[in-house]
C-alpha cells in the first residue's frame, strides 16, 4: 500500500488562510512545515504580503474588516483579543468607523504596533472567546470595557443591542463587574444595569434619540421605545398616563397617504384608549419647551 501523501505546503497554508479571512501568522507557517527560507520566497514571488512582522495576508492585500482584525490579533501574539469598540464591532453590538483597532494584550507583552490601541490586561480564561475564528472579548467582558469609554445613553443602546441580538446576559455581566470592582466602567455598568431594562429604549433613528435625550434632561420618566400597542408598533408609551408619542421627520410623512396613516394609527389608538401627541422634527430640535409643557400637562 502506498503511504498516504501530506497536504502539499501551499494548500495546508490556503485553507488555513480561508479560515483566517486571509490571513496568517508565521509561528502558523512554521507549524505547517515552511521555514523562514520558504516564507521569503513566498513573499518574494508575491504568494505572501506582509501586513505586521511575522503575519501575512495570502495572496493579496484586500482585506476585510475581519481580515484586519484577524491580522492585528495575530500580530499582537498568543494571549490578544480583539476588545472595546472594535470587540463591540465584532459582535455588532456597536458600529465602529474608528482606523484604530483595540486589542486586549497581556501585561508583559512588548511594544505596540501602529494603528492598534493596545489595552494591557490579564483577562481571565472566561473573559475571551472566539468569534468568526477572531479571538475577542466576551459580551460581558465587551460591555464593562466600553462602560469605562462610552457616556451612559451609549452604553445602554449598547445594552439594548445585546438584548435584540439575544447575547444579553444579566448573570454574567454581574459575574464580570465582581471580578473588577476596580474597573473604570465598573460603576457606570452597575448603575445601567440597575436603572435599565435592556431592549425597551433602543431609538430607530437619531431623531427619537433627541426626543429621549430630552426626556432625562428634564426629568421627564423614561417611556417604552418602539413598542407594541393595540397591534402598532409606537414611537413611545407613557404607559401610565395612557399616552402616546410619536415624532415625525419631515420626509416619511410629507405625503398624503402618510396623513391618512398617522390619522388612522391615532383613531386606533384612541379606540384602545390612548390619547396620541405628534411632534415633528423641528419642534424637537428647537422647541423643546413646547414638548416638555405637553408633556408635564399629561402627567
Amino acid at each position: 500500500m502506498h503511504a498516504q501523501l501530506a497536504e502539499p505546503p501551499d494548500r495546508a497554508v490556503a485553507t488555513l488562510a480561508c479560515k483566517q479571512h486571509g490571513v496568517v501568522a508565521r509561528r502558523q507557517l512554521q507549524a505547517l512545515g515552511l521555514g523562514r527560507g520558504a516564507v521569503a520566497n513566498r513573499l518574494a514571488t508575491g504568494r505572501l504580503h506582509a501586513l505586521y512582522r511575522g503575519v501575512y495576508a495570502v495572496g493579496h492585500t484586500r482585506l476585510s474588516g475581519h481580515g484586519r482584525w484577524m491580522a492585528t490579533v495575530l500580530a499582537c501574539g498568543p494571549g490578544a483579543a480583539l476588545s472595546h469598540a472594535s470587540a463591540a464591532a465584532l459582535w455588532a453590538l456597536r458600529a465602529s468607523s474608528a482606523s484604530v483597532i483595540d486589542v486586549a494584550v497581556p501585561r508583559a507583552a512588548g511594544r505596540g504596533l501602529a494603528g492598534v490601541r493596545a489595552h494591557r490586561l490579564d483577562l481571565a480564561p472566561d473573559e475571551v472567546t472566539v468569534l468568526d475564528a477572531i479571538p475577542v472579548t466576551t459580551v460581558a467582558r465587551t460591555l464593562l470595557d466600553l462602560a469605562s469609554v462610552l457616556p451612559p445613553r451609549a452604553l445602554e443602546r449598547a445594552l439594548d443591542q445585546a438584548a435584540v441580538l439575544e447575547l444579553f446576559d444579566l448573570r454574567k455581566l454581574r459575574t464580570v463587574l465582581a471580578a473588577h470592582p476596580g474597573h473604570h466602567g465598573a460603576g457606570t455598568l452597575a448603575r445601567a444595569l440597575d436603572g435599565h431594562e435592556a431592549g425597551t429604549t433602543l431609538t430607530r433613528s437619531e431623531l427619537e434619540e433627541r426626543f429621549l435625550a430630552l426626556c432625562d434632561a428634564h426629568g421627564i420618566p423614561r417611556p417604552r421605545v418602539n413598542t407594541p400597542v393595540a397591534g402598532l408598533d409606537v414611537d413611545f408609551l407613557f404607559a401610565a398616563q395612557r399616552l402616546v408619542v410619536e415624532v415625525d421627520g419631515f420626509h416619511f410623512h410629507r405625503t398624503r397617504a402618510a396623513f391618512e396613516r398617522d390619522r388612522a394609527r391615532d383613531a386606533t389608538l384612541a379606540a384602545a384608549g390612548l390619547r396620541t401627541l405628534r411632534f415633528t422634527q423641528r419642534q424637537v430640535i428647537e422647541r423643546p419647551g413646547l414638548i416638555l409643557a405637553a408633556l408635564r400637562s399629561s402627567a
